[in-house]
């Protein structure tokens, strides 16, 4: 490696961990920030914590890495091209391309390393991080609760329109449904406040009911009386429920039972979900088309009824040929298997958009592990001859510009894959449209570098201009010098 070379590396590389680092950290803090609900008030060790932000910082190497490339690169050849470097090194018959050669192949390298990091590295983070958030949010019942959701807390469902208090002990309008050996919703209790009690001593909690109602379906052993639904119901002023929380009190914070998340799996894993779930997907439709088609009679038409070669004005209608009542009762029947026909469709309409999300959920994070790498190089050709255009070093400018081109390019792939969820446009596509869109900007940037142009030709725009204003003798033409 020439002089010039490992001048021109050692200078990324300083710029490039630092703006790392930085980054990192800072992306860091917001992580701690949107999920301090979720660590602070349960007395967990530093060790825990430690090892939560451990587990989601991979996560953020893709949103940090080609951030820092960017602006890198803006910041070390801003600041060649600001100290006259670039300058020195054309007048020795050097160009823009032989300066970023070295570097070139130090940035492909790196995007090798991101494709094997987020095909190995951050899935297996991404499986520690869930399953340790699952287990930390069944350390403390009472930030179990979640407002106006469904909670399964001990042997209740409890739901709550409001909690209150220093350590949201105070409930209201309270819906809990209570669970027993039976399968079912058949005990119900409502109330309008409540209250948790209990102590850290103790694996038990009490959730004392205020005003409120008592309702539980009997089911008795003779299926003839169970056609009266009968049931039992009272009222109470206070009623206390005791919660069972050695479950609770016993949670392995390193258990790793859920592995369900497109998240967790590395590339062949991905493609073999992906034709599974295809597979399953295409069987549930045409075994859907084949039971409408049953259910509608369509197939056995002919065999039931023989059309007539002939039809008569009077037979204008197939109804005329019953009675007001007949008439009535089968048009009461088409109407009622339609509706139920149309009800099945929506449903099952629903359970396939729900599948079909899933299926580009899973194309999508497979084509971001090759689109991480892509975008890295392509974003260290838009970097450095744009920091070459623009001759400015430093954190104030190049800072200003890459964060503006970053986000651009971030806020394009997520628009695009949330299009792609629902089917809107190809997975593939809305994966690699943010390169796609960055790889023209950085040819164009890279030739108008190494042509010594502008960021901006100005010239091309007013030229025409400038030669209808001469012709038309509004500027003078100058002078030729013999």
């Amino acid at each position: 490696m020439k002089i010039l070379d490992r001048y021109i590396l050692s200078s990324f590389l300083k710029t490039f961990f630092s703006v790392f680092i930085i980054l990192m950290f800072i992306f860091v803090l917001q992580t701690i920030w949107l999920y301090i609900g979720e660590l602070a008030g349960k007395d967990l060790d530093v060790e825990i914590i430690l090892k939560f932000l451990l587990y989601f910082s991979p996560k953020l190497v893709p949103l940090v890495l080609p951030l820092s490339i960017l602006l890198t690169s803006i910041m070390t050849f801003g600041s060649f091209a600001e100290n006259y470097e670039f300058a020195a090194m054309k007048s020795s018959g050097i160009s823009l391309q032989r300066a970023m050669s070295g570097l070139t192949i130090f940035v492909f390298l790196v995007s090798l390393t991101a494709f094997f990091f987020s095909n190995n590295v951050i899935p297996a983070a991404e499986f520690k991080s869930i399953n340790l958030r699952k287990n930390i949010a069944k350390l403390k019942p009472a930030m179990a609760i979640s407002e106006n959701i469904f909670n399964e807390v001990g042997n209740i469902n409890i739901k709550v329109e409001e909690k209150s208090g220093d350590n949201d002990q105070f409930l209201r309008d309270i819906i809990i449904h209570k669970k027993n050996q039976r399968s079912g919703n058949f005990t119900v209790m409502k109330a309008t406040e409540g209250e948790l009690m209990g102590s850290t001593d103790s694996d038990v909690l009490s959730l004392v009911l205020k005003d409120g109602n008592y309702y539980d379906e009997i089911q008795p052993n003779d299926a003839a009386k169970r056609k009266n639904k009968p049931y039992a119901k009272s009222y109470f002023e206070e009623y206390i429920i005791n919660i069972d929380l050695s479950e609770f009190n016993n949670v392995d914070l390193d258990d790793e039972n859920y592995h369900n998340s497109q998240g967790m799996l590395n590339t062949s894993e991905l493609r073999e979900s992906i034709d599974s779930f295809s597979t399953n997907y295409n069987k549930e439709v045409k075994i859907f088309k084949e039971s409408m088609l049953s259910r509608s009679g369509a197939a056995t038409l002919e065999l039931n009824y023989k059309p007539a070669d002939t039809i008569t004005e009077t037979e204008a209608s197939v109804l005329d040929l019953f009675n007001a009542q007949q008439a009535s009762q089968i048009t009461g029947f088409a109407i009622s298997s339609a509706e139920a026909a149309l009800s099945h469709i929506k449903l099952k309409k629903q359970d396939f958009k729900i599948s079909f999300r899933q299926i580009n959920k899973y194309e999508i994070a497979l084509h971001e592990k090759y689109a991480l790498a892509a975008a890295c190089f392509v974003l260290f050709f838009v970097g450095a001859p744009l920091g070459a255009i623009i001759r400015k070093g430093g954190m104030g400018l190049p800072m200003v510009i890459a964060i503006l081109l970053f986000l651009t390019y971030h806020f394009i792939g997520i628009f695009a894959k949330n299009s792609a969820e629902d089917g809107s446009i190809s997975p593939f596509f809305a994966t690699w449209l943010p390169t796609i869109i960055m790889l023209p900007l950085g040819i164009l940037l890279t030739y108008r570098a190494t042509t010594d142009q502008g960021l901006f030709a100005f010239d091309s725009i007013f030229e025409p201009f400038k030669k209808l204003l001469k012709k038309a003798g509004l500027i003078k033409k100058k002078d030729k010098i013999d």
